[in-house]
């Protein structure tokens, strides 16, 4: 069963600003690149959002998934439970992006996976390429609007 293996990153040009997400998909000799740009969201959401396009790309379940992220946020809410506590709380105490973290979470049952933290802005060339997907897609022209942000969805 091949292993497939993705790396991630979101970035916002202030916190809430306009950003976007870089993807790097891999398995084998096969690569794919995903990016989005939003007009208003904040850094967590594109982290998050990073790894829901890598997820929601693979055209096959139930295959090992090693997700690469430099965001503690996504990978110690999925790794230390604190997710899964979130659920069921209702994300009480203002825990932000239920939106995203549901669709996540629904995302997660089809894949085996398995999360790594990466050093960002470091030596990793992927995680680095990712930065840039996100980072240009953030300064782009063809903007997405965010529906979870803007329509206070995430809180």
């Amino acid at each position: 069963m091949p292993e497939i293996t993705i790396y991630t990153d979101g970035s916002s040009r202030g916190n809430p600003g306009p950003g976007g997400y870089g993807v790097i998909m891999m398995s084998g000799h096969y690569r794919k690149e995903l990016s989005k740009g939003y007009r208003l969201t904040t850094n967590n959401r594109m982290e998050l959002l990073a790894v829901i396009a890598g997820l929601q790309a693979l055209k096959k379940n139930e295959l090992p998934v090693t997700i690469y992220s430099d965001s503690q946020y996504v990978i110690n809410s999925i790794t230390k439970g604190w997710l899964d506590n979130w659920i069921r709380t209702d994300f009480k105490g203002g825990k932000k992006n239920k939106d995203l973290w549901l669709q996540y979470k629904q995302l997660s049952k089809q894949f085996k996976l398995k999360f790594v933290w990466i050093k960002g802005h470091a030596d990793n060339p992927y995680n680095n390429r990712c930065d840039e997907l996100a980072t240009s897609a953030a300064d782009g022209n063809d903007l997405e609007v965010d529906i979870g942000y803007e329509n206070g969805i995430n809180d």
